[in-house]
């Protein structure tokens, strides 16, 4: 049998994925150093808040509060033997809220990076690896999700892991790595490599693609990419909402609802099926998305020019494949 999501891709154009969960619940009370997914317990309320704001706002898929629920993250709360519990929950109250939506949402299990270093540099196996991406995924699937959706990863040990957990269990898929470094992932993966590595697993995600990193210049960049190595699989795009600056304290972004509503046409145009945005990313800013996608005709593939006088520069002059383009200072790396 078909996939949820696999059905809906079937019978759309595009979709329409989330928005932040760092930024939403940061502006829900949560406190920099706290584990979110604690709040999957304690404040489920809240949870079903940030994915009704989603859905309410045009979301065809959500991810859930699950982005640390791993043994090697949540053992810097003492938790790391909940690892299974949090993701259930947090799968649970999505399913909760999709199910009362009234037209089909997939359920994404958030499953983010180790924390920890694998290969050659690093202490991480690749044995203990899968084991605490599965332990992540039972519990997302038990407690309800439709795929589950690794984001955020910077290694391609780390990538394969995870997709070697997500066959133990049988269950359906889609990946994104952070490409923050000059245009490549933190570990050096090229946009190119990237679609080298999905095409190359024994199970290939259902759809792949790029999350984070800098700001929409930068992702759209790294879209083109993927698309110029011929792959039909489809490819997600979930850039950050402009970019952070520190203000009284706080990290804002500077990106409104108009110029996350170009990126989103911008990124459709450029070959991504799957849409949402990252850091900084409201519900405001998703109802402009949507609203910019159902009512802005499909263009022509935007050229880099194209992009950068719609989204600002660059943040280096390559993408690590030999495509330059207009840039502007690097800012540091962050994550949702």
């Amino acid at each position: 049998m078909s996939d949820a999501l696999t059905k809906l891709l079937e019978t759309r154009d595009w979709l329409l994925a989330d928005g932040a969960t760092g930024t939403n619940l940061f502006n829900m009370g949560l406190m920099s150093g706290d584990a979110p997914e604690f709040w999957n317990e304690i404040e489920a309320d809240k949870i079903r808040a940030l994915y009704n704001g989603a859905i309410n706002a045009g979301s065809d898929l959500f991810l859930t509060n699950s982005f640390g629920a791993n043994a090697s993250r949540l053992k810097l709360h003492d938790a790391a033997h909940r690892a299974y519990e949090l993701s259930k929950l947090a799968a649970e109250l999505g399913r909760e809220c999709a199910d009362k939506a009234g037209r089909p949402v997939i359920v994404a299990g958030s499953v983010g990076p180790t924390g920890e270093i694998m290969g050659a540099a690093g202490t991480l196996s690749h044995e203990r690896a899968v084991e605490m991406f599965e332990e992540t995924a039972k519990g997302l699937m038990d407690g309800g999700a439709d795929v589950l959706w690794v984001e955020t990863i910077s290694a391609p040990e780390e990538f394969r892991a995870a997709a070697e957990a997500f066959s133990n269990i049988s269950a359906p898929w889609c990946g994104t790595m952070s490409f923050d470094t000059a245009g490549r992932t933190m570990m050096g993966v090229t946009s190119a490599e990237m679609v080298g590595i999905v095409e190359g697993l024994p199970n290939p995600p259902i759809a792949f693609g790029a999350n984070c990193g800098v700001g929409a210049s930068d992702l759209l960049r790294t879209v083109l990419g993927f698309v110029a190595q011929g792959t039909e699989r489809p490819i997600i795009a979930k850039g950050n909402a402009g970019i952070p600056k520190y203000v009284d304290g706080h990290i804002h972004y500077d990106g409104t609802p108009d110029l996350m509503a170009d990126y989103a046409c911008l990124a459709r145009d450029a070959g991504a099926k799957i849409i949402g945005g990252c850091c900084g990313t409201m519900p405001v800013h998703l109802a402009a998305m949507r609203e910019a996608l159902e009512t802005r005709p499909k263009g022509p593939r935007p050229t880099l020019e194209q992009i950068t006088a719609a989204m600002g520069g660059f943040s280096s002059e390559s993408d690590g494949t030999g495509e330059g383009g207009p840039s502007r200072e690097r800012k540091s790396r962050r994550r949702k």
